[in-house]
């Protein structure tokens, strides 16, 4: 019986088992995400070499001309040293890292997770996947309300593969696109993405590009060429989000 069970364990059939629980999962970037992970014996005694986490986002990026979601790890964990785990014992292994600054908040189509597996040799290797809820920052909290303001609607919120001449650390960038639908810049501009990244301690830099609307047979031609597009960038201090507004119509109104 018990070389029977040795050969299901192999194929994750009353092997042992993984949970974490996050004691909070809501939060910022740059905070602590914390909690414990649970690992239940099987009907077997094995040994785990390590616990680890994996913290993951996906990003759109074209290949053929196509869309295409790709995953991608933001950080990635080892909790302990290896372990054995006897036939129904149940360990608790509490945890705690930083969320990195760089996370992507989960606005639109925007998923960020943790996902914990166990390194058991010559099995299955069981995972577990859990939601994150990752808030804006101080910055992306005064930038969406002050494009509100000078009359743009967020239209959509997305993370897309970024040229090489914009990556940092993570090979896309989170794009905020705002719609003009009143004020001094509807019927004037057809667009205008801002790209919100942390550049040091509490500043961040803001990339916005500015996607004119066409306007006769000149402005049709420089659309189709993309000539009608101006990417400015800035860098703000936390402390001057409550300027963010006077700062970001100043930059649009100088490009559209």
């Amino acid at each position: 019986m018990a070389l029977f069970n040795k050969v299901l364990a192999r194929i994750g059939i009353g092997a042992a088992k993984v949970d974490t629980k996050l004691y909070k999962d809501q939060l910022t970037a740059g905070s602590k995400i914390e909690g414990v992970v649970e690992v239940y014996g099987g009907n077997i005694e094995q040994e785990i070499d390590s616990i680890y986490l994996q913290l993951f986002t996906s990003y759109v990026r074209e290949v053929d001309d196509k869309k295409v979601k790709q995953d991608v790890m933001l950080n990635n964990f080892k909790i302990t040293n290896p372990f054995v785990i006897t036939p129904g014992e149940t360990k608790q292994l509490p945890f705690s890292f930083e969320l990195p600054k760089d996370t992507p908040i989960t606005m639109g189509k925007t998923r960020v997770w943790v996902a914990t597996g166990l390194d058991i040799k010559n099995a299955v290797d069981p995972q577990d996947v859990d939601y994150v809820n990752v808030l804006p920052n101080k910055m992306v909290s005064a930038v969406i309300p002050a494009m509100e303001q000078l009359g743009f609607r967020l239209r959509q919120v997305e993370c897309e593969e970024a040229p090489r001449r914009m990556r940092k650390r993570l090979p896309f960038v989170q794009e905020f696109e705002f719609v003009p639908t009143r004020g001094p810049y509807f019927g004037k501009l057809d667009e205008v993405e801002v790209i919100v990244q942390p550049d040091g301690q509490d500043q961040y830099e803001l990339l916005i590009e500015v996607d004119r609307r066409a306007r006769g047979l000149g402005g049709f031609l420089a659309e189709a060429l993309e000539m009608d597009e101006t990417l400015v960038k800035t860098t703000v201090h936390e402390r001057d989000t409550a300027h963010v507004k006077s700062i970001l119509d100043q930059l649009i109104s100088k490009y559209s």
